[in-house]
């Protein structure tokens, strides 16, 4: 259970921060870079919240919850051969969080029309925000990624940003009109 009696600790002063072992690094670390990105792309999940309503709020509101999920995994450090399984004291992305994002892309994409061109980012106000966190999700992916490079990352919390991302494009698509109200890109246009 988390009980934040105070908000500040001083211990991070020192340009240092806590993980959930106990253990301290510094702020700049990879991995705290991908716990922040993964921050930032959570809060543009609920700037776009603000524009959703019924099952597509609450699904968004779902992954904001599973986005907490994730950071607390990734400020769980790994031992190389870690079999990365959730505990009563490790919280650890499952399997299941990245199958039902499936599932949700799955049923947002049956309702939309194939693309025939890549869409430019916008149309509605609802769908820009969702693309914006799309790209946000994307930086995570890859400050994710780069932290793979160097430290054992649980396999199911890269699985599931790089489907987070998905599911919110086709999202900006389903919300823009069912992909009626995308602006389609149209190649060398303004040569």
């Amino acid at each position: 259970m988390v009980k934040l009696n105070r908000i500040y600790t001083r211990t991070g002063d020192d340009g240092t921060t806590g993980l959930v072992d106990g253990s301290r690094l510094p702020k700049h670390a990879p991995r705290m870079e991908a716990v922040g990105a993964v921050d930032e792309a959570n809060a543009t999940l609920g700037m776009a919240a603000q524009m959703l309503e019924g099952q597509n709020l609450a699904d968004i509101v779902r992954l904001q919850n599973d986005m907490f999920d994730l950071g607390a995994d990734l400020a769980t450090p790994a031992q190389e051969g870690d079999d990365f399984a959730p505990s009563e004291m490790v919280l650890r992305i499952v399997p299941a969080q990245v199958e039902w994002i499936e599932t949700r892309i799955d049923a947002l994409n049956a309702d939309l029309q194939p693309l025939t061109s890549f869409i430019l980012p916008g149309g509605s106000e609802a769908a820009a925000r969702l693309h914006l966190a799309r790209t946000a999700t994307r930086r995570a992916e890859r400050s994710i990624a780069a932290l793979i490079t160097q430290e054992p990352v649980n396999p199911a919390a890269s699985a599931f940003i790089n489907r987070l991302s998905d599911y919110l494009f086709v999202l900006s698509r389903a919300v823009n009109d069912g992909g009626a109200g995308d602006v389609l890109w149209t190649p060398g246009a303004n040569r």
